[in-house]
């Protein structure tokens, strides 16, 4: 696109008449987004995607933010000189290490998205899962078996949740109030302890508690590509269980795919892995009929 057409009125009206439709469709619905990856690291996707939140809030659709932070995480424990460990991709988070958690996802990053949407227009309120006990959660169990062994071994990873149960009045009530609700992915299980969850899981049921419209991973890719390197929309929940069994759908794409696929058996409406690199990703994927990433949603359609 030219600086001309990206300046011509007439090209900036029939954008807006596409969006139309789909601002009439989905307005009063809540849309659920987990924000993380390069959107989250990039100046330019950063004030983008606040915008975006602020835009959807301003045309009645009610936007939930849940965020990640693992890189920032890192870099903090790094400088405290703690070792960062993983299994099966998944951070060892011992008692120091939550401490670490909680202030990163709950303070700094949360706090600082908060501040991006408020700047741009909007009335963001930042939570974590421990906020009302709105995310029960209870250690997850992480099971190693290799070929020799007979039983799976527990391997203990400390502070690291699933989600038990998700509250939504708090989250509800803000948004009836016209505020943004910003979690971060920290619960909370019956005897107070808190555990660090994996961002999109929450998200997922999240937007499953509030029986939402949309259900948006935004990542590092482009979405779900066939052999030949394009992105893959419109699938139905069968298609996507389908492409799992037979191997098409594997390694870093499995838990996303399993999250969205989980959350629209849950009752969301349709469930989008986009492309979080893109400016405005958020909105190209709702208010355009292109969209940028793939769609998943109970029966297949060739878009929304």
């Amino acid at each position: 696109m030219t600086d001309q057409q990206t300046r011509d009125p007439q090209l900036t009206v029939e954008v807006l008449s596409e969006a139309l439709p789909y601002i009439q469709r989905f307005s009063g619905k809540t849309v659920v987004v987990k924000y993380g990856g390069n959107a989250m690291t990039e100046d330019t996707l950063i004030d983008s995607f606040a915008r975006d939140i602020v835009l959807l809030k301003e045309v009645g659709i009610n936007p939930v933010v849940v965020h990640g932070g693992g890189p920032q995480i890192g870099d903090l424990l790094a400088k405290l000189k703690i070792e960062s460990r993983f299994v099966n991709g998944m951070r060892v988070t011992d008692a120091e290490t939550m401490d670490v958690v909680e202030m990163v996802l709950g303070g700094l990053v949360n706090k600082g998205i908060v501040n991006l949407i408020n700047q741009a227009g909007g009335k963001a309120i930042g939570l974590t899962g421990k906020d009302g006990s709105q995310i029960r959660a209870r250690q997850l169990k992480v099971h190693h078996q290799t070929p020799e062994m007979t039983v799976p071994e527990i391997i203990d990873i400390g502070h690291v949740g699933e989600v038990e149960h998700v509250s939504t009045d708090l989250i509800e009530m803000l948004a009836e109030r016209d505020f943004i609700p910003v979690i971060a992915p920290i619960g909370v299980d019956h005897a107070g302890h808190s555990y660090n969850i994996n961002a999109d899981l929450v998200a997922g049921k999240v937007a499953e508690a509030l029986c939402a419209e949309k259900l948006m991973l935004l990542t590092n890719v482009a979405g779900l590509m066939n052999a030949e390197g394009d992105v893959v929309t419109g699938l139905s929940t069968q298609q996507v269980d389908a492409l799992i069994a037979d191997g098409t759908i594997h390694g870093g794409m499995l838990p996303k795919i399993r999250c969205a696929l989980e959350a629209v058996k849950g009752g969301v409406a349709s469930a989008h892995i986009i492309d979080g690199r893109v400016p405005h990703a958020t909105l190209l994927e709702i208010f355009t009929n292109a969209g940028v990433g793939t769609q998943i949603t109970k029966t297949a359609s060739a878009s929304e």
